[in-house]
């Protein structure tokens, strides 16, 4: 059990914590939400004890085993399952001891103990389970990607057996297959978990309770984030200031709800959207405290064929990564993109929005074609010296101050913050900055790729509320499956170098992708059992070979020592001289011989 008691913490001249009470119990699974700089990552940091609180008392079990996602990765030559094995401080001890003392039975008895034996075969799976490649195995660190290298913190904090694991936002890196593979995992780990994420899906799957941080408190609610909002929703009805926009908010979600149900197909996809955006009104006014209010306005046209494909395929090396596609987005479309990790998502994206081009195949854009394009390297793109209002301004020329100002408010960027550099800006404001560069530019498709990293729950539920009304064609790829679930209803599987339309919905995707790990690990292990029978017939082969020359040798070596034997050899000198020196050479070979046959025998035993 993990106590808070009147516990305050104040940084530079914020305050974050005001006498906070909390009790975690052993093996409860909370997930803590709030504003950005309400203290979720501070509080963390305080378990860590990386911070110190001003007053109060933090009491933590004694012998408590903490793992935590560190933030920075070395660029080490360590193989990637080393690296992650590292993560594992009780087994490295105990393996550091046997190395000094090989045959120590208690060393071998701990070792067991805490499953030492099966290690490497645990990591690998986590390797599996996080998207790595089985060539990734070997790979040294300093290989792999920021993004990569992510997971393998992520992968090295999950080999720890910690009584207590702390996540920071742990699916900013993933994609949804991985976040999948990973929600399991959560759901099987035996210990306390404290989650900060905003991934409302995530978190309702994983967690059983939640934490909201507000006004330099903490409160404590049960359930998962869905039953959250509920709740939080019935309090803020309760409140009259707040009653005439919630009813705004209802009855705008409430039309759109309305207009969708007639256009609504039986496509699962389209009936779950329904049911998404059903289950949005009840829960509108727990989100009516939003600092994020926009939407975007009715594109100035929107030409029936917006983008059409035509058996296009698309390479960056011999091997085409998607070929023979053909698609059509028109007026109205809402696409949501599918697919394994690697499988050319965002290279759909990318030939889209005219990023990159086509190696055969022809591609038609409508006139009048207006592209909103985000990508995680939009962030990069901005100009880190300049400001909000410099980056609007940018763009548009005659309007307004003030409009900009009015426009950048919806976004959260209210005060001074407009006129300063966006250099030390967090991840989730940049961002919010390049969304709201998009929206200003009024565009009549959007083709979005992974919009809501580093967003935090309550810009994700604007993005969705304005998505809901756009009234321009959509094509997105997140692992947000709330978003996909309440702004597409239409699925495309992006996998094996084909884009398909998927006949199912999210639920119907997460069984496609276990039969399609399952068929993937059925055909390894097909290859690896095939490797493995030419192995050993390659080494039986080479058994025989060396058994006969052992033989051929072992019998020209007698017959040269039958001749030694004879006395009357030692009247000849030259000959005997021959003969010692055969001996010799035959002895040498029948040693070098006998070793390989040892070295076959033991990897054929391997194999």
């Amino acid at each position: 059990m993990i106590t808070i008691q009147n516990l305050s913490l104040q940084l530079g001249t914020k305050i974050l914590f005001n006498n906070i009470q909390l009790i975690i119990h052993q093996g409860q699974k909370l997930g803590f939400i709030g504003a950005n700089g309400s203290g979720k990552s501070s509080f963390l940091a305080l378990l860590r004890n990386e911070l110190q609180a001003d007053s109060g008392n933090l009491i933590l079990p004694t012998n408590l085993t903490i793992a935590h996602v560190a933030q920075e990765t070395p660029a080490v030559s360590t193989s990637a399952l080393e690296y992650i094995l590292d993560g594992d401080q009780e087994l490295r001890d105990i393996e550091k001891q046997l190395r000094i003392a090989q045959d120590d039975a208690n060393l071998h008895a701990q070792l067991e103990a805490i499953d030492g034996y099966t290690a490497k075969a645990r990591a690998a799976q986590l390797m599996h389970g996080l998207g790595f490649a089985e060539t990734d195995i070997n790979k040294s660190v300093a290989e792999f990607s920021g993004g990569w290298r992510m997971r393998l913190n992520l992968a090295r904090a999950l080999i720890c057996r910690s009584d207590l694991l702390l996540l920071d936002e742990p699916t900013n890196h993933l994609d949804l297959d991985a976040i999948l593979w990973f929600e399991q995992w959560l759901k099987n780990y035996p210990g306390t978990l404290l989650l900060i994420s905003h991934d409302r899906d995530f978190l309702n799957n994983v967690i059983n309770n939640i934490v909201h941080l507000e006004n330099h408190s903490m409160k404590l609610y049960t359930g998962n984030y869905e039953s959250f909002e509920q709740q939080r929703a019935a309090q803020l009805a309760l409140q009259q200031a707040s009653y005439k926009k919630q009813q705004r908010q209802i009855n705008h979600l409430n039309s759109f709800v309305e207009r969708f149900r007639y256009k609504a197909t039986k496509a699962k996809q389209a009936q779950s959207r329904l049911k998404a955006l059903e289950r949005m009104e009840l829960i509108a006014p727990a989100h009516v405290a939003s600092p994020f209010n926009f939407s975007f306005k009715l594109p100035e046209s929107i030409p029936n064929n917006l983008i059409l494909l035509d058996k296009v395929s698309i390479a960056y090396t011999e091997t085409p990564i998607l070929k023979n596609i053909t698609l059509r987005i028109s007026a109205g479309s809402r696409i949501g993109l599918l697919g394994p990790n690697g499988a050319g998502k965002s290279s759909l994206i990318k030939l889209l929005a005219g990023k990159i081009h086509s190696i055969n195949g022809d591609s038609s854009l409508a006139d009048g074609l207006q592209i909103g394009y985000f990508a995680q390297h939009q962030l990069e793109q901005l100009s880190s010296q300049d400001s909000p209002l410099q980056h609007l301004q940018a763009l548009d020329n005659k309007e307004t101050e003030q409009k900009f100002r009015t426009f950048l408010a919806s976004f959260g960027f209210v005060g001074d913050i407009v006129y300063e550099p966006i250099a030390p800006f967090s991840g989730g404001e940049k961002a919010r900055l390049a969304l709201a560069l998009i929206v200003w530019q009024n565009p009549n498709i959007l083709l979005l790729d992974e919009p809501t990293n580093h967003l935090d729950l309550e810009m994700r539920h604007a993005l969705t509320f304005a998505l809901q009304d756009y009234a321009g064609a959509l094509v997105i790829v997140s692992h947000d499956r709330h978003l996909l679930s309440t702004t597409t209803d239409q699925l495309y599987l992006v996998a094996e170098q084909r884009v398909t339309v998927f006949d199912g919905d999210l639920n119907d995707y997460k069984q496609w992708l276990l039969k399609h790990r399952a068929e993937k690990k059925s055909s390894s292990s097909k290859r690896v059992d095939n490797t493995q029978r030419q192995q050993r017939r390659s080494l039986q082969n080479r058994l025989k070979s060396l058994e006969k020359k052992l033989e051929t040798l072992s019998n020209e070596k007698q017959a040269v020592e039958s001749l030694l034997a004879d006395p009357l050899l030692y009247d000849d000198q030259a000959k005997l001289t021959e003969y010692i020196q055969k001996q010799a050479q035959l002895t040498e070979q029948l040693e070098h011989t006998e070793l390989l046959w040892l070295e076959t025998s033991e990897t054929l035993e391997e194999v």
